[in-house]
């Protein structure tokens, strides 16, 4: 029997998944946003009814359920409305749990690597398997953040540990890529958030694995425990990593076997260990060497994930995601590894006053590996400011002379006079929205 679902915050990257699957199988989906997008355009496209201002007139007289992000305040005039209502109420998380738990179940967790490997493992599994698969990012290959064929037996999901989402999820099968220090507003501190990440792993089926990384894999226990990494004493280790340009190949040895001249068509270290947890998870799953060397070598990343903008021989633009200090240290490092010869300029928009202050030293100490520093003014996303929390306050931390405060509309001009040799934008509020403008300036 078709529904009536109703969206708080539906053009997030996670609630757009969930309401194109509900879409996909036949229920009425409305919504609200902000801001109107790419993902909102896209949505009412498929079917979905959108508005964008704060108006309970426009909510349909009929609403089964209402999924809603914690980014939009529980004092929302929408929310209070279907509180007073007594309409139910569910997070966006627990609405996951409920589609897909009782599947078998792949889900990515990890502070950061989660949305390319989760899309990495999409794209290996997806030929061979009934997949549905939520993606925290748009996959280039799918060009969606969500993937069904319907019915479905396997799902591939992303596990966000961001108000301890995952705990939602119940996987036949997990990865952790990561556990650094991160929503310290939500743990408190970095124990709790390892604590999160435990109660994560008691949840996969005693009977599935868990493929870590091995920089945190004494810190998680689990019966079905196997650890990725370069390490000799890894269960699936990584050799022979030769890169030329953007492609990297690499031989990944594990269970018994040793898959060699494994090519992958985007940069990093960091997407090398995304490809291994992916491969293991995918050699597990029964896939041939065969199987996954075309299936990760056809792998074309996701947008905002080390997005090339511009290619040309006098400008390199690259766009990426990251916005905790390791995030950037690890697309830094591969963007000067891959361009020494060239003069980097960063342009990076903070995200969350609290993020800022917990990690402004080491915030400081990454951008500074950049030869020129830009900063945006912080992106607050659901947070009210904090007295003394600036971009300013970061910037007076950079150890470097060649760093700059700019508005949005400063930096265009900016741009226009100094034009950069080799451009990488870096954020995850909406200086995204600055990529077109920018592009159109350095190709003038």
């Amino acid at each position: 029997m078709s529904k009536t679902i109703y969206f708080l915050g539906i053009g997030g990257i996670g609630m757009s998944a969930i309401a194109r699957y509900f879409l996909q199988i036949g229920h009425r989906v409305y919504g609200y946003d902000h801001t109107q997008t790419a993902i909102t355009d896209q949505l009412t496209a498929e079917g979905a009814l959108i508005h964008y201002d704060e108006d309970v007139k426009k909510i349909p007289s009929a609403v089964d359920f209402v999924v809603y992000t914690p980014a939009i305040s529980i004092q929302h005039s929408e929310y209070q409305y279907f509180k007073n209502n007594n309409i139910p109420i569910f997070k966006r998380s627990q609405v996951l749990g409920e589609i897909v738990n009782g599947h078998i179940t792949y889900a990515v967790a990890g502070t950061h690597g989660k949305t390319t490997t989760t899309a990495m493992l999409a794209q290996l599994l997806n030929p061979y398997r009934h997949l549905t698969a939520f993606i925290g990012g748009i996959a280039k290959n799918f060009d969606t953040n969500f993937i069904i064929n319907n019915p479905f037996d396997t799902a591939v999901v992303e596990a966000d540990e961001f108000d301890r989402s995952f705990l939602t999820l119940h996987p036949t099968h997990a990865i952790i890529t990561s556990m650094d220090a991160d929503h310290l507003d939500i743990y408190g501190d970095k124990r709790h958030l390892i604590e999160s990440f435990q109660l994560f792993a008691n949840q996969i089926d005693k009977n599935g694995y868990l493929i870590i990384h091995e920089t945190v894999a004494d810190q998680i226990s689990h019966p079905g425990k196997l650890v990725y990494g370069f390490g000799s004493q890894c269960d699936f280790r990584i050799e022979e990593v030769k890169s030329e340009g953007r492609r990297t190949t690499f031989t990944l040895c594990g269970m018994s076997k040793r898959y060699q001249n494994l090519t992958l068509n985007i940069p990093g270290k960091h997407n090398v260990l995304n490809a291994a947890a992916a491969c293991a998870v995918a050699t597990l799953a029964g896939l041939t060497e065969e199987e996954i060397s075309k299936q990760l070598t056809d792998f074309q990343g996701v947008k905002r994930r080390f997005d090339y903008q511009i290619e040309e021989k006098e400008t390199l633009f690259i766009d990426d995601y990251a916005h905790h200090p390791e995030e950037l240290r690890s697309i830094i490092t591969a963007v000067k590894k891959l361009y020494p010869e060239r003069k980097l300029t960063a342009i990076f928009q903070p995200h969350l006053y609290t993020r800022t202050r917990d990690f402004a030293p080491q915030f400081a100490e990454v951008l500074a590996l950049a030869d020129e520093i830009i900063l945006l003014d912080i992106y607050p996303a659901r947070e009210l400011p904090i007295e003394g929390i600036t971009s300013q306050f970061l910037l007076d931390q950079i150890p470097h002379s060649h760093k700059l405060l700019l508005s949005k509309k400063e930096l265009i001009s900016y741009l226009e006079i100094h034009k950069p040799e080799l451009l990488l934008t870096l954020g995850a509020g909406d200086i995204d929205k600055l990529v077109p403008e920018i592009k159109k300036t350095l190709v003038k």
